[in-house]
């Protein structure tokens, strides 16, 4: 499941940062339509995969280094 997770991460982040959509973005409004629908689902999905333990701890480092820089 971890490699899963971490393949499907690394797709969401391609596809947010690639020239390639399903639906061009110069199209009004239909253009960002797969943006904002397709992205937030594989981003929730992707989370899903991520094992508790290892999500409580990912989580337990951020509050961490957020309290060192505020």
């Amino acid at each position: 499941m971890a490699l899963i997770a971490k393949m499907l991460c690394v797709l969401v982040v391609a596809y947010a940062l690639s020239l390639f959509d399903l639906i061009l973005d110069f199209i009004p409004v239909l253009g960002y339509l797969d943006d904002v629908l397709l992205l937030p689902r594989l981003i929730w999905i992707a989370v899903r995969l991520i094992s508790a333990g290892v999500l409580t701890k990912c989580r337990a480092k951020a509050a961490e280094g957020m309290d060192k820089k505020g």
